[in-house]
């Protein structure tokens, strides 16, 4: 859960206090928050429609994987002009129409890509891991294309990282919470919003994954990593946090 806020006074509601809608799962800290956000904001005409895409928490990483795309494409602009995907040999995507990005180390013509086709390659090679049960080893693997290009081995960075970020969220957000892979995705969110300057935004996310972790029962030492980088992300942009198939690993930058 990211959702840890009032949707109207943003109020910070933790994991459990407050209430939800009774339908899509809003969270509110009372009842005169949700009558104004049913009367006077517009939800009684969104409840339905959060509901149908899965509830809050997955209606909010859509919209926001939506947005962060059309961010990443524009900022990508200029440099993609006459490219076309590697992944599926267009300019424009076929179903979304959303522009090429490219923010990798890859130089010359290759390297560009939809955000979409990535999303997919990545989402594709997890879940062929998943049911080949190919292990752990494989599947850190194969996950580390939700944030690495498949051409250069390199970390997408900036706007695309963060669309890539909000991309394996909305992927995963729907798995149980002690799902290793919606961990792992939380992970991923959490630095792409980092790479893409929104600092407070990511802390909230690596905060409520320290909470989720305790509420859990997970090891001491995986939790003691990421309570350790909450405040050295806060001071230092450059830290990084890895995926290994045992679970997080703290790398500074030294």
């Amino acid at each position: 859960m990211i959702l840890t806020k009032c949707a109207v006074c943003a109020t910070e509601l933790g994991l459990t206090l407050g209430k939800k809608c009774g339908r899509c799962s809003t969270r509110y800290c009372g009842a005169e928050c949700q009558k104004q956000h049913w009367e006077q904001r517009g939800h009684d005409k969104l409840c339905k429609l959060i509901k149908k895409a899965g509830g809050a928490e997955q209606y909010h990483a859509d919209t926001k994987y939506t947005e962060t795309v059309a961010v990443a494409a524009a900022a990508c602009a200029e440099d993609t002009k006459g490219q076309t995907c590697y992944i599926c040999t267009q300019a424009l995507h076929w179903k979304t129409k959303e522009g090429l990005v490219r923010m990798c180390a890859c130089r010359g013509t290759a390297g560009f890509a939809h955000v979409s086709c990535l999303a997919e390659q990545a989402k594709i090679l997890v879940a062929e891991a998943e049911e080949n049960n190919l292990g752990n080893e494989a599947l850190s693997e194969r996950f580390a294309r939700w944030y690495t290009c498949s051409l250069c081995e390199q970390g997408h960075h900036g706007v695309v990282a963060c669309a890539l970020g909000w991309a394996c969220w909305k992927t995963f957000v729907g798995r149980p919470e002690a799902d290793m892979l919606r961990s792992w995705a939380m992970t991923v969110l959490g630095g792409g919003l980092s790479d893409g300057k929104h600092d407070e935004d990511a802390l909230s996310v690596y905060e409520a994954q320290l909470s989720m972790m305790r509420r859990l029962g997970a090891q001491e030492g995986i939790i003691l990593v990421v309570q350790a980088t909450l405040p050295a992300h806060m001071r230092n942009s450059d830290n990084t946090i890895k995926l290994c198939g045992c679970g997080l690993v703290y790398t500074p930058d030294v």
